[in-house]
């Protein structure tokens, strides 16, 4: 169909443009019966002059047997019109073959002729055709996948809901258990950390089920907010993993949801593991600058490779064999959406390792 119009505009075209090679061989020709008009009486007879009046659309320029230039249906705009006339018949006669107004055997004028405005819209209007059709398909195809998106995230959403429901259940049997064994004779570290990580548990359950939520955000200093998380994931990794913090002491307070940032945090360092094949080195660095807190986490990996930087954080990709490429598109919902803050790979080098850089406003 599209093929059809854009054939069918081409050949209008070209016969437009051939009419218009037959009214300049009549201005043309009309030239040089008034000519012979006056060289026999004097007088100068109307039909020839209507028909060079008549052409008020075809910008045209006569260069006389003198090489003066004269124009017709032409803005000067207050330029220098010889040269200017020259240099723009060089123009038209790429456009379109001079036809030269011969009498007697001598060339009184040469006419260099440009194509009308008509024309020129017309010789445009394959092209405004093919992009307005190019914008309609892409109208559709974005509309498609915001609702493919649309179902994903729901689908996500109940999933998520569904997920900490079921959780719910056996959590709360091993809060009971957890409860007996303080009555029996054991040891004191070992309960501590059963009641460590059954309060994680119902932070992830807490996480869970505040997917597709908008989260209360309240004032925390993150500084202390980032320890906490780091100082959980060290004492759950393997001691092959060396961990470097900088982070002050100081109180540096942001919105926050600690329950969402703690799994972003989390999932950053996860990743920086499994790039590193569990063995080497976590940096986190929390530093301000001006009205922003800046989160740095670095490990000691595979790296990234730059056309992947932007990638990285797009649902479903992932470069481990194992992966449903959630973690880092997780990550930037929760930063980027919930707490209007910036995640970006600030830089990464093939086996040299990656640093990812979280950016938030201070209150």
């Amino acid at each position: 169909m599209v093929s059809i119009i854009l054939w069918n505009t081409y050949r209008f075209f070209q016969k437009f443009k051939e009419e218009e090679r037959i009214k300049m061989e009549n201005f043309s020709s009309a030239q040089i019966e008034l000519t012979k008009t006056l060289d026999l009486n004097g007088n100068i007879s109307d039909l020839p002059l209507k028909i060079i009046q008549s052409n008020t659309t075809t910008p045209m320029i006569i260069e006389d047997s003198n090489g003066n230039f004269q124009s017709k249906n032409i803005e000067l705009k207050g330029k220098d019109s010889q040269q200017f006339l020259q240099k723009l018949s060089e123009i038209y006669a790429k456009e379109n073959t001079p036809l030269e107004v011969i009498y007697n055997g001598k060339v009184l004028s040469t006419l260099y002729y440009g194509n009308s405005v008509l024309l020129k819209k017309l010789k445009y209007y394959p092209l405004a055709l093919v992009l307005i059709i190019l914008m309609f398909l892409s109208l559709i195809y974005f509309f498609y996948r915001s609702s493919r998106a649309a179902s994903q995230n729901k689908l996500w959403t109940a999933m998520a809901k569904e997920t900490a429901h079921q959780i719910g259940t056996p959590l709360s049997s091993l809060i009971g258990w957890n409860e007996l064994l303080k009555e029996e004779d054991v040891n004191p570290k070992f309960i501590e950390e059963i009641s460590n990580d059954i309060s994680k548990l119902e932070t992830i359950t807490e996480r869970f089920s505040k997917i597709g939520s908008i989260p209360q955000l309240t004032s925390i200093n993150i500084n202390e907010a980032t320890r906490r998380s780091i100082n959980y994931l060290k004492s759950r990794t393997s001691s092959l993993i060396e961990y470097e913090i900088l982070i002050p002491d100081i109180i540096n307070n942001v919105n926050l949801s600690e329950e969402l940032y703690g799994w972003t945090i989390e999932n950053l360092v996860k990743n920086g593991i499994d790039a590193m094949k569990g063995k080497g080195k976590i940096k986190i660095e929390v530093f301000t600058n001006g009205s922003f807190v800046f989160i740095e986490i670095s490990d000691s990996g595979k790296g990234i490779s730059k056309n992947n930087f932007r990638r990285v954080f797009e649902t479903g990709f992932t470069t481990k064999k194992r992966g449903w490429g959630l973690g880092l598109s997780l990550a930037k919902r929760i930063i980027e959406q919930y707490h209007k803050g910036r995640i970006k790979v600030l830089k990464s080098d093939i086996n040299i390792g990656t640093t990812i850089q979280i950016s938030l406003k201070k209150l």
